[in-house]
């Protein structure tokens, strides 16, 4: 059985904390010779059969390098293939996955609308890095289904997005006929599998946040302790100390959270959302704070500061917004006190 720690020390020497969003497919193969496709398929399916806190961990590191390679919609995908309980080519999609293969779950809204003949048109929003996928796991109508992307009546168009180190696609389908063969769960059993899915997405957005804060945290002392300012410097005066302070309590507070949630199977999706809405906010408070405490830096484009200010905006909206969650969390509060 492979240690937590030593699955932490493999994630920093294999992508150093000084070279952020390396090259994409050269990440990405990395990636699947180290094995992590297979971090939670379990061992009688020839995986390593490890669970929520390795995973996390691995994208708690890669939020820290702001890595540019899928591996979040990557293990999502592959999760929802491996909770399908009737769909027959399952032991072949999961080899094919672990191998290299990339098969992404979308993170943002579907809008598809079914015509009369049994074909779909609409928008599978989210995809990322979709130019490079042979397939996608989609919540369809009907239930959560495999949709080729080479498929007729299938196409992708990119969505320029400012976090550059991503790429996002929307799934066009025109007149696409679902595969019967390709289907994970009906309507039935679809809810069940988004209960599986759900909670995975959010931990996996929630430790790229956290990693990416701690990170630009860490730039941040760095900088306050080498910058000087009447012959002094800036991480010694008190009011900016305050400030990093209030940084790192932040980023304490959701870490807390966040391994709480990874241990708990009795949490519901109301607690997993208001989770992701914590971390997903100590990031963007952190990285405002980093291009102000660099002293407003970030907005030229060309430091460190402001590759992570956007990340922390584009995992705002992922798997739900933070207004949704708070008035779920909320009204959910109320309730209880009634």
């Amino acid at each position: 059985m492979i240690e937590l720690n030593e699955l932490v020390d493999a994630a920093q020497k294999a992508f150093p904390a000084d070279k952020l969003s390396s090259d994409r497919d050269a990440s990405w193969q990395l990636m699947a010779e180290m094995g992590w496709l297979m971090i939670r398929v379990p061992e009688e399916d020839g995986g390593l059969g490890l669970g929520r806190e390795a995973s996390a961990a691995i994208h708690y590191e890669m939020g820290r390098v702001l890595t540019s390679a899928p591996l979040m919609p990557a293990q999502l995908g592959l999760q929802a293939i491996m909770a399908s309980g009737t769909f027959a080519d399952r032991a072949d999609w999961i080899e094919r996955i672990c191998g290299g293969e990339y098969v992404p779950l979308h993170l943002l809204a579907a809008l598809l609308t079914p015509t009369d003949d049994g074909t779909l048109n609409g928008t599978i929003s989210g995809v990322f890095e979709a130019d490079m996928a042979s397939a996608v796991v989609a919540s369809l109508p009907h239930g959560y289904a495999l949709i080729p992307l080479d498929a007729e009546g299938v196409s992708i168009v990119e969505r320029p997005i400012w976090d550059q180190s991503r790429r996002m696609f929307d799934v066009v389908l025109d007149g696409y006929r679902p595969d019967p063969a390709l289907e994970l769960a009906d309507v039935k059993a679809s809810p069940a599998m988004h209960d599986v899915l759900a909670p995975e997405a959010h931990i996996a957005i929630a430790a790229d946040c956290l990693g990416g804060a701690s990170a630009a945290l860490d730039l941040t002392v760095e900088y306050m302790k080498m910058r000087k300012q009447f012959d002094r410097p800036i991480a010694m005066f008190q009011a900016l100390k305050h400030r990093a302070a209030d940084m790192k309590t932040r980023i304490a507070v959701a870490e807390a959270l966040l391994w709480n949630r990874v241990h708990d199977d009795d949490a519901d999706i109301i607690e997993f959302g208001a989770m992701k809405t914590l971390a997903a906010e100590a990031y963007a408070f952190v990285t405002e704070e980093m291009i102000q405490l660099h002293g407003g830096i970030g907005l030229t484009e060309e430091h460190q500061s402001h590759l992570f200010m956007k990340r922390a905006m584009l995992n705002l909206h992922l798997a739900g917004e933070p207004d949704l969650w708070k008035e779920r969390i909320g009204r959910e509060a109320l309730a209880a006190m009634r």
